[in-house]
C-alpha cells in the first residue's frame, strides 16, 4: 500500500492570496484546496453600478454567487424587480444574471463568496 502525503494548509483573508479594491469596497481572495473564496467587505454606500461597474465593464453584475453573510446588510435586485435582502447568518444563491447590489444602512457589510470569487470584479471579455 503506498503512503499518502498529508498537508494541511491554513490560511486568513488577514493574508490574502488577491485583493482587488475599487471606491467604499474592496474583495480579498483565498485560493486554498480546489476553491477559491472570497471576502466581500462593503461600506455604507456602496452600489455596485456605482463602484464596481468601472472595473466589470458590464451594465450589472452577471456573476453567479453563492455565499453567506457575516455581517451587514445588503440588497441584491433582479432585472426582473425582484429585490432579495442579505442579512448576517443568511446563505444565499444569485444567479448568472443581471442584478445589481447595495450596501443597506449605516453598518459595514462583510460576505463570504464560496462560488463566482475568480469572476467577480473582472472584465467580461
Amino acid at each position: 500500500m503506498g503512503e499518502c502525503a498529508t498537508e494541511v494548509i491554513l490560511k486568513r483573508f488577514e493574508q490574502p492570496d488577491e485583493t482587488r479594491t475599487f471606491e467604499k469596497g474592496r474583495f480579498d481572495i483565498v485560493r486554498i484546496g480546489n476553491l477559491t473564496i472570497g471576502r466581500a467587505s462593503y461600506e455604507p454606500g456602496w452600489k455596485w453600478s456605482t463602484h464596481v461597474r468601472p472595473l466589470a465593464g458590464t451594465e450589472l453584475c452577471e456573476v453567479e454567487h453563492v455565499g453567506m453573510v457575516i455581517s451587514g446588510r445588503a440588497v441584491a435586485a433582479m432585472t426582473d424587480g425582484s429585490v432579495i435582502e442579505l442579512f448576517p447568518g443568511a446563505l444565499f444563491y444569485i444567479p448568472p444574471v443581471p442584478h445589481d447590489s447595495w450596501v443597506v444602512g449605516e453598518e459595514p457589510y462583510v460576505s463570504l463568496h464560496f462560488h463566482g470569487a475568480d469572476a467577480y470584479t473582472q472584465k467580461v471579455t
